[in-house]
């Protein structure tokens, strides 16, 4: 990393090409390859860039640290994801509508997300629309206006998607299980939020607009950048355009979760006409750079859904008893649940197959993985991921969720490094701390009057 005094709009440059890696005394390459280069604003906005072979595109990312996992006032949930629709609406350079009516000019792919932990708006265009990107996303961060009518036409359009969402039983599910597996953390509520904090959207204008003045800051955000571009001309752009927006000093205060200490469960109904749905929840390690925990979660998470797993095999191949399962944690800047889902194909099946998940859990804990497995899984997972790394915004959509993680672009390479490190003791350690009984909440879901 070299660092050396930069214009007083910029305080930080550096120029990263990851080297190999070691790992148990061999040397592997580094699972993201691409040289990557970081600036940063007085303001604290920074900039990551990633020049890729992708003669005449370029995508260009928005990543807002703050996700549902910020909403830590009782009955203010969902704003985050209000926020990735009300930054559509428009400023007083592009009213709303004239912003997408420039997005559709330039032909460009523009679009947004939240989750838990973050937010992120997205554009994949001609690398020389370049600069009119620039101005159209600084423009909107720096100066979203909407009125309060605006205001409670799109907390109305949330309700909607609240509604759609939960038209489908799976969201339903996932909601009773945070709800009841948390009991202080914010993760207690899903991205969407609660359906009686949407309700009453429409009626806290004021609070929107604190919360914006909150997270919409630059020293909450980074700018991922990939293919196609000039560096400085990058390094021009977004100090020209971006140098005006204020730092912000709002800091949250997030509740810890309490250590669970006693299996939880419950049965909820559906109105039509479902299979039944089981979802197992047990609180996992957040994401580090340092613990091996979560990688090695991961690795047995693969051993005991993919396809080639020998409960997978059972349960949905030989027995037929499922036609879903599958399990895994999303990394997460806090600790985070380990979901488990299955539907079963017959009511009268339910309980076998609770059973059977929590038989092959068992064995993993006194069974060692085998080493041949064990180095076949891992490298699939390795393969997978650098699989996906063959066009602009699937690198900066992979780089962009490791920075929201720890805001360094090396976060790839060193996790990884973890992933390549683990050992079958890992695996059964892991899988006897984590999936204890006590760290375990379970949701059944039926459909009504069976």
């Amino acid at each position: 990393m070299i660092r050396f005094r930069l214009p007083p709009a910029m305080v930080l440059l550096a120029v990263l090409s990851f080297p190999s890696t070691v790992a148990h005394g061999q040397t592997t390459e580094p699972v993201f390859p691409f040289p990557v280069s970081v600036f940063e604003l007085a303001n604290g906005l920074k900039v990551v860039g990633v020049e890729y072979d992708s003669p005449g595109i370029v995508a260009y990312y928005t990543v807002v640290r703050t996700g549902s996992r910020n909403e830590v006032e009782p009955g203010f949930s969902g704003y985050a994801h209000f926020f990735e629709h009300m930054m559509f609406r428009g400023t007083e350079a592009y009213p709303t509508g004239a912003y997408n009516e420039a997005i559709k000019r330039l032909g460009a792919d523009s679009n947004a997300f939240t989750t838990d932990d973050w937010t992120t708006y997205h554009t994949v265009a001609s690398a020389d629309a370049l600069e009119t990107i620039i101005e159209l996303e600084s423009d909107r961060f720096l100066n979203l206006s909407y009125s309060e009518e605006d205001y409670r036409t799109e907390a109305g359009a949330i309700l909607g998607e609240y509604n759609l969402n939960f038209s489908n039983p799976i969201s339903l599910l996932r909601e009773r299980l945070h709800a009841l597996a948390f009991t202080s953390h914010p993760y207690q509520h899903t991205t969407i939020g609660l359906l009686e904090d949407i309700k009453a959207m429409p009626e806290h204008y004021d609070y929107s607009v604190e919360f914006y003045d909150r997270y919409y800051r630059p020293n909450n955000c980074i700018v991922v950048v990939v293919g196609d571009f000039d560096q400085a001309e990058l390094e021009r752009l977004v100090t020209d355009y971006y140098r005006d927006w204020e730092a912000g000093t709002f800091e949250p205060v997030i509740p810890t979760e309490p250590v669970q200490t006693g299996p939880r469960t419950e049965e909820v109904t559906w109105p039509n006409a479902t299979l039944p749905l089981i979802m197992i929840g047990y609180h996992a390690p957040a994401f580090s750079v340092e613990a091996i925990d979560m990688p090695a979660l991961d690795v047995l998470s693969q051993l005991l859904f993919s396809q080639n797993a020998p409960l997978f095999q059972q349960l949905y191949l030989r027995d037929q008893f499922v036609d879903v399962l599958s399990g895994g944690a999303v990394d997460h800047r806090d600790p985070p649940l380990f979901e488990i889902i299955a539907r079963v194909t017959k009511p009268d099946q339910v309980t076998e197959v609770r059973d059977a998940i929590f038989s092959e859990i068992e064995r993993m804990t006194r069974e060692p993985v085998d080493a041949g497995v064990l180095a076949d899984t891992k490298s699939a997972m390795r393969y997978s991921f650098a699989r996906g790394l063959d066009s602009p915004g699937p690198i900066a959509e992979t780089l962009a969720h490791y920075l929201q993680l720890t805001g360094e672009p090396d976060t790839v390479n060193r996790v990884y490094e973890l992933y390549d490190a683990v050992t079958a003791e890992d695996v059964q350690r892991v899988a006897t701390e984590y999936f204890a009984e006590t760290n375990r909440t379970v949701i059944v879901l039926t459909e009504e009057g069976q």
